[in-house]
């Protein structure tokens, strides 16, 4: 039976249209690129036309590059300074196998977020619930606290390498960063705490300047030194923890979902969390050449300050060692100081379904401006103790944080290989060999660690002397 159409607007048959084409509506140029830069959407105009050659490989670069050179931050220097100058080379194997196990932790993290399209956190209250999720939100608190604190200590530190007490410089950066993030504009001024951090590129020049014995590093990169002792345990859970820290692998899958990877054009990503593992750790030996070629050279197996760890750029800067450190020590202090209160915050909301947002209202998110205060106020108390060890302290945290990450990767190494929520995406026996390989070698570092430690109160001591 034939439809009656006749006499209803819209409804011609369809044999009656035209058979013309549809009308072609103009192609919009973009006015630019939104892109995901430490949590924050930055839009970037006047890029027109796609981007090629060079271009389009360096706009893959991004959560993994900034994810992991975040690292290298007021505690990462400390610690790579002190395994240079108490061990020399030894520790260099480590850092070499650190660097496969970072980049296939943080691919694993980046692959988890484009297959889910969640974070971490978001993932553990969904598969584990209300319990293992207190559990890892009081993880995150822990060790991203001790973080935030180790980077007011670092901006004191540099501050009294330019000749401002810290009893001054910090209150002021606590006030200044809090401003900044809820009333300010944090993002503007992110970029000149970037550019400060950029100083850190001498210690490459550093480590060859300083004349290193190429021979010891090469023996130092390749040859495994291990040792029972409690300083080189300590340092290697440090190193452990510094490099794989558990707020980088929150921010590296939240970046990665906050960027909009989907799951079916994940594979350049990728690629931006290896580089990003690379580079970030050749920066770290840098660091653990310079120091070594320049202090362990001179006898100098102990780094007490600031001043000390300067030291090792003078190859490079001459008597301006100190400036050069204190300006990119400062620079990488102010930089995590503002941003990893506010990432906790985010984490800890998005644990708890809490509003979340700098855009909020003291009403609707007084959770979350609660929570970044207290990081603020916590760490710059904290780091005004006075006669604080300043690097002893900033390297323990590290330890800590080496203690922590067992729980972290447990829960991502468990995540990644359910097929219901990676499907194709989840682990292949190769990840999963290396994946819990390094998951291992970190807990059995830990344990051997805290079984010394522990023993060593009741006046057991299983180190060698």
């Amino acid at each position: 039976m034939k439809p009656r159409t006749e006499g209803v607007e819209g409804l011609e048959p369809i044999h009656d249209l035209g058979a013309g084409k549809l009308p072609e509506i103009p192609p919009k140029a973009p006015a630019g690129v939104r892109v995901n830069y430490r949590g924050r959407g930055i839009h970037l105009r006047g890029l027109r036309l796609p981007p090629k050659g060079i271009w389009k490989w360096l706009l893959i670069l991004g959560p993994g590059l900034i994810a992991t050179s975040a690292g290298n931050d007021a505690g990462g220097i400390a610690t790579y300074s002190s395994a240079g100058a108490k061990f020399g080379y030894d520790l260099l194997w480590v850092m070499v196998v650190l660097t496969l196990s970072f980049a296939i932790v943080q691919e694993m993290c980046t692959r988890l977020g484009a297959a889910t399209g969640r974070g971490l956190l978001d993932l553990i209250r969904e598969q584990f619930g209300i319990g293992w999720t207190l559990f890892s939100v009081g993880i995150i608190i822990i060790a991203n606290g001790g973080v935030t604190i180790s980077e007011f200590v670092g901006i004191g530190a540099a501050s009294e390498l330019l000749g401002v007490s810290r009893y001054i410089s910090v209150p002021i950066a606590a006030v200044v960063l809090w401003y900044l993030v809820i009333f300010g504009s944090y993002a503007r001024v992110e970029k000149i705490f970037l550019l400060m951090t950029l100083v850190f590129f001498a210690y490459p020049i550093a480590a060859i300047l300083g004349g290193p014995d190429w021979t010891a590093v090469a023996k130092g990169a390749t040859v495994p030194t291990i040792k029972f002792e409690k300083e080189y345990i300590f340092i290697l859970v440090g190193l452990l923890g510094t490099t794989i820290t558990p707020y980088i692998q929150i921010f590296q899958q939240s970046s990665t979902v906050e960027r909009g990877a989907a799951r079916k054009h994940y594979g350049t990503e990728r690629y931006d969390a290896y580089a990003g593992s690379v580079f970030s750790n050749l920066m770290s030996m840098s660091m653990i050449i310079a120091t070594a070629a320049t202090l362990y050279a001179a006898g100098q197996h102990e780094i007490g300050s600031a001043a000390d760890a300067a030291k090792a750029l003078e190859p490079v800067a001459g008597s301006s060692a100190s400036l050069l450190f204190a300006v990119g020590l400062l620079g990488a202090s102010l930089l995590a100081g503002g941003v990893l209160p506010l990432a906790t915050s985010y984490a800890v909301s998005e644990a708890f379904g809490i509003p979340k947002g700098v855009n909020l209202d003291f009403r609707r998110g007084k959770t979350f401006f609660g929570l970044f205060t207290a990081f603020i106020v916590i760490g710059s108390v904290v780091a005004l103790i006075p006669g604080i060890p300043i690097f002893p302290l900033l390297v323990g945290i590290q330890v800590l944080n080496g203690v922590l990450l067992p729980v972290i990767l447990v829960f991502i190494l468990i995540l990644i290989n359910r097929e219901k929520l990676t499907g194709g995406l989840k682990n292949s026996r190769v990840y999963n060999l290396l994946g819990w390989g390094t998951f291992a070698i970190i807990t059995l570092a830990v344990a051997i660690f805290l079984a010394g430690s522990g023993l060593d109160l009741i006046g057991i001591d299983i180190f060698a002397q």
